[in-house]
């Protein structure tokens, strides 16, 4: 008896960089049961190979811009006549919507929000202009992935989408694989902060290396050090020298997996003026970082408020954050950790089963 077929799924993200929904979609890339689905990846941007496993077929589009892709997508989406296309971020998923129309009748297309609706918009240049564009764009969507529901809201109304296509999914995250590469016994060395994150305006580590300054002077044997990169680094080295922080700031560039770096550190720091809820978090929490944040989305803070082991800023500024990160650093003991229970929630293994019944329900609906 032949076995079944598989379902054909298409994964669209620009590229595999250090990213949030980077990191997302290659998780569900590798983790996707190949039992039931036949994998593709559609990377648009990134010429080069990806350390993925041999079930997943890449595909690489060659364009230098999302805005120039369409004739390669359209191009391999009828190649392949993939049952399900899910887009993992923002500017892609409005290119995949207005080529809907010219996909196969049968392909069915979910995307995923990655971001608060507000900063996705003001990235745009035109937010009034680009409001109407997402409107339009995911009402035509099979389903919209939120991360919080706060997102959510956002998508109902700011864009007056029906709820009924919209989910609320967890990123999945590897908690026992973070767990394990952060657990080398704590030392007491001087105060080591870490920031994870794409070095751009709206990650605010221009607010980190101006709290750090301030932090400096309590704490001169205090080191800060920031993962990622990112448009804004010759920008961001030239603050920290401004500030005289040479011997104490460090860029260590793009991290394919930062919780290697977790061991030893004193606390996590989320700067960001405008989030959705940021891996580089999540995966901070899993290793039990005390956690100091910037009150950047609704969703963070109703998920982050009143936890133990959460320094949460009042407000998004400098002078808050450098507070916060006084307030944790007297607080806390060389080493600690917490157990920050709320994590669970995101488990790798969950965090997909529930991708998977999304996909299944798209499914059914279309066969209905």
């Amino acid at each position: 008896m032949p076995s079944p077929r598989r379902v054909k799924i298409l994964l669209l993200i620009p590229h595999l960089g250090g990213g949030g929904a980077e990191h997302v979609i290659a998780t569900l890339a590798r983790n996707l049961d190949p039992s039931r689905y036949e994998v593709h990846l559609a990377l648009v941007t990134q010429s080069a190979g990806s350390s993925l496993p041999p079930c997943v077929v890449v595909h690489q589009l060659g364009a230098s811009r999302v805005r120039y892709a369409a004739v390669s997508l359209l191009r391999l989406v009828w190649l392949l006549r993939p049952d399900l296309i899910l887009s993992g971020m923002a500017h892609l998923n409005l290119l995949a919507l207005a080529l809907r129309p010219f996909f196969p009748s049968r392909t069915s297309l979910c995307v995923r929000q990655n971001g608060a609706l507000p900063a996705t918009l003001a990235a745009s240049g035109h937010p009034l202009v680009f409001r109407r564009l997402y409107a339009a764009a995911y009402r035509t969507a099979d389903r919209i992935i939120c991360q919080t529901n706060s997102m959510a809201m956002e998508l109902q109304t700011e864009l007056a989408i029906d709820n009924t296509k919209i989910v609320i999914l967890s990123n999945p995250v590897d908690i026992d694989a973070i767990r394990a590469a952060a657990c080398e016994p704590h030392t007491q060395p001087p105060p080591r902060l870490v920031a994870v994150a794409r070095l751009a305006p709206e990650k605010g580590i221009d607010l980190l290396l101006q709290s750090f300054a301030g932090i400096h002077r309590d704490f001169p044997d205090a080191q800060l050090e920031i993962l990622g990169t990112g448009p804004s680094r010759m920008a961001l080295e030239e603050r920290r020298n401004a500030l005289q922080l040479e011997e104490c700031v460090r860029f260590h560039g793009n991290v394919a997996f930062p919780a290697e770096h977790f061991s030893g550190v004193s606390v996590f720091v989320l700067s960001s003026r405008h989030e959705g809820l940021p891996n580089a978090l999540l995966e901070a929490a899993a290793a039990g970082l005390p956690i100091v944040a910037l009150p950047a989305s609704a969703g963070l803070v109703t998920l982050l408020s009143e936890q133990p082991g959460i320094w949460l800023a009042r407000e998004i500024s400098a002078a808050a954050l450098e507070k916060a990160l006084r307030d944790a650093l007297k607080s806390i003991q060389p080493g600690q950790r917490f157990r920050h229970t709320w994590i669970e929630a995101f488990d790798q293994d969950t965090a997909i089963s529930a991708y998977q019944d999304v996909i299944e329900a798209v499914l059914r609906d279309r066969e209905s």
